[in-house]
């Protein structure tokens, strides 16, 4: 079972946590490969993004709740960046917002198409029955072929 990360403030540890793997994948993918980073290192890195995660919600919940909104969303965890004095931040999580609202929008898409070209049951069943006839007049056709009596015309 994979290791996770917990914090302690009284919340239960699942609620405050990271997967260790993916702690430890992006701190591989961010130091240099001839640079070990010790487990305690890891445990406070771990730390930090959670309480900076937990930062950041919290004033986006705030702003939202400013605003007689329910959900949180992309515009107020930029606003809550600018709040807290991340604007370093706020472009490139811009970049990324905007590149998640395009690949739901492509899935929405995909979506859309797979459910319009998905036939209720009577439709396929007479599209099935419109196959089978087809291929019923091919077989015919050239069986007639192969004995003689073919559309060929007949000397007169």
């Amino acid at each position: 079972m994979e290791e996770d990360y917990d914090v302690g403030s009284g919340a239960p540890e699942e609620d405050l946590s990271l997967p260790k793997a993916t702690v430890t994948k992006l701190i591989q993918e961010m130091m240099p490969s001839d640079i070990a980073c010790a487990k305690e290192a890891r445990d406070v890195i771990a730390d930090c993004c959670v309480e900076f995660i937990h930062l950041i919600s919290s004033e986006a919940n705030e702003i939202c709740e400013k605003e007689a909104k329910k959900t949180i969303a992309g515009e107020h965890v930029l606003a809550a960046l600018q709040s807290l004095g991340f604007e370093e931040y706020i472009q490139e999580c811009k970049d990324v917002y905007e590149d998640h609202m395009k690949q739901t929008k492509d899935r929405e898409k995909r979506s859309n198409k797979l459910d319009k070209a998905i036939l209720n049951s009577e439709e396929a069943a007479a599209m099935q029955e419109e196959l089978f006839a087809k291929a019923r007049m091919r077989m015919q056709s050239q069986d007639n072929i192969v004995t003689g009596q073919g559309s060929n015309p007949s000397p007169g």
